[in-house]
């Protein structure tokens, strides 16, 4: 499924456990769906990519009411979530997720204080599929932590570089003072 956005000429990456899983090397459990992130100003050619399957947007954000998304559609903030299949008779296989960029630089949805060059973002797993860098991945799942999401932590802390808990441990500081991981970090 991630070659659909092979021949995008766009950063992209595979995201959610998945990420978690190409990190760790190994599968921790079943997953419904692909979630891949792709930049903002990058959506256009995301929807190219994904020409003729049935998309649409989680509108309003969080809210599980999906909308058609139109062919050729820029998404603003505060939408950030595409729900994708093949067909209306298919299944929802794809999430596609929408975060900023200032220049160089990823930016969270959820703070712009959150931040890190696009380059750090990528990891690439043995067949050169490019993930997101665990750490990222990690401050989106310790927003409401779930059980899975605990396992995940819980299978990547000792895998974690200094800096890569630095990183974390700031950008939890920042938008969850007091978050559980954050001792664990340390």
């Amino acid at each position: 499924m991630a070659g659909l956005f092979k021949g995008g000429d766009f950063p992209w990456w595979i995201a959610g456990g998945r990420a978690i899983e190409l990190f760790i090397g190994h599968e921790l459990r079943m997953h419904g769906d692909l979630d891949v992130l792709v930049l903002r100003r990058d959506q256009a050619r995301a929807q190219e990519c994904l020409a003729g399957w049935d998309l649409h947007v989680a509108d309003p954000p969080g809210s599980r009411k999906l909308r058609r998304w139109g062919l050729g559609e820029a998404l603003e903030e505060p939408l950030h979530d595409i729900w994708c299949r093949r067909s209306p008779a298919e299944p929802w296989s794809v999430q596609l997720m929408l975060d900023d960029a200032v220049g160089g630089e990823w930016v969270s949805r959820r703070d712009l204080r959150v931040r890190m060059p696009i380059e750090r973002l990528s990891r690439f797993a043995e067949n050169g599929t490019p993930y997101l860098t665990p750490e990222v991945q990690l401050f989106y799942k310790a927003k409401n932590t779930r059980e899975k999401d605990e396992v995940d932590f819980e299978a990547v802390l000792p895998l974690l570089s200094r800096d890569q808990r630095a990183w974390l441990v700031g950008a939890l500081e920042i938008t969850q003072p007091g978050h559980p991981w954050g001792r664990r970090l340390h």
